[in-house]
């Protein structure tokens, strides 16, 4: 009986007949025929990706999408917590990386060289502004302080969390148990600054709300919005309102309105990796008009 030929070696064989005719070899490659399917370098070198379907493939890149909006802007808050936040919860990690700009239609005034801001929606937008900027720079990591920030936009106020906010204490701020930014008797400058801490307790009571506190209050807050002014005044194109949405670094109409109508169905549709079950069916109701400068 005729020796059996091992399907390994058949297929050694088969490869070597597709990709080198004549037992030619392709430049660079010097590496022997059964070690071409070895690793993703030595397959490229030897011009034989093709035909190695085991090959490990590399990571696609995440899609990026940056947000650039203001607190208290009813289009803003619709697009987070009705698209991107949902967005987020449903993809892996890799697909998405997000960018939060909370600075929007605003404008800062530099008096005697410190800086001051006037908000589309007026003093409580600031502070909810700054609020979301220190959150970001305390925590670092999206997946710590995206759900706070969810929390404070879904609630009926940003900077306002049930009965939570309480003036902070300082000698100078009225003794009032329940404080709301609202309230005449409790001013929205430092140092008697209200915080949201119900939507914190909730979702990340490891952070220090003494030092988010403090630099809703300081210097530290004021470079913060100072740093978003900048991001968002060197936007090409300008920004014309917001919700301002740029994927992969790029504003155009068609991704704009793509983001508000569908978000989840864009991200499926722009990621190169492999997709999850979810983008099989993506589709949602298109956000309403943004807030214009």
């Amino acid at each position: 009986m005729a020796p059996t030929v091992p399907l390994p070696a058949l297929a050694l064989v088969a490869l070597v007949a597709l990709v080198a005719p004549g037992l030619g070899v392709a430049p660079g490659c010097d590496s022997p025929a059964h070690l071409w399917c070895s690793s993703p370098e030595i397959a490229a070198a030897c011009q034989v990706q093709g035909h190695c379907p085991n090959l490990p493939h590399p990571a696609a890149a995440p899609v990026e999408l940056s947000l650039y909006y203001e607190s208290l802007c009813p289009a803003c808050r619709e697009f987070l917590v009705l698209e991107l936040f949902p967005t987020w919860l449903l993809l892996p990690s890799e697909m998405l990386n997000i960018t939060l700009v909370p600075y929007g239609n605003a404008q800062e005034r530099n008096d005697s060289g410190k800086w001051s801001f006037q908000c589309q929606h007026g003093p409580e937008e600031c502070l909810g502004n700054m609020i979301e900027a220190c959150l970001m720079d305390e925590a670092k990591n999206l997946s710590t302080y995206f759900p706070i920030i969810f929390c404070l936009e879904s609630g009926s106020s940003v900077t306002k969390n049930l009965e939570a906010v309480r003036p902070l204490a300082h000698p100078s701020c009225p003794t009032v148990p329940h404080a709301h930014p609202r309230d005449i008797s409790v001013p929205l400058t430092p140092p008697c600054v209200p915080f949201p801490w119900q939507c914190l307790q909730i979702y990340a009571p490891e952070l220090d709300r003494g030092r988010i506190a403090a630099c809703v209050q300081g210097d530290r807050g004021v470079a913060l919005m100072h740093h978003n002014a900048q991001l968002t005044e060197a936007l090409d194109p300008p920004h014309q309102y917001v919700p301002w949405i740029a994927i992969n670094g790029k504003h155009t109409d068609e991704l704009q309105a793509q983001a508000e109508a569908s978000l989840l169905g864009l991200v499926c549709h722009l990621y190169q990796g492999e997709k999850p079950e979810v983008c099989e069916s993506s589709k949602a109701q298109k956000a309403p008009g943004g807030c214009r400068r």
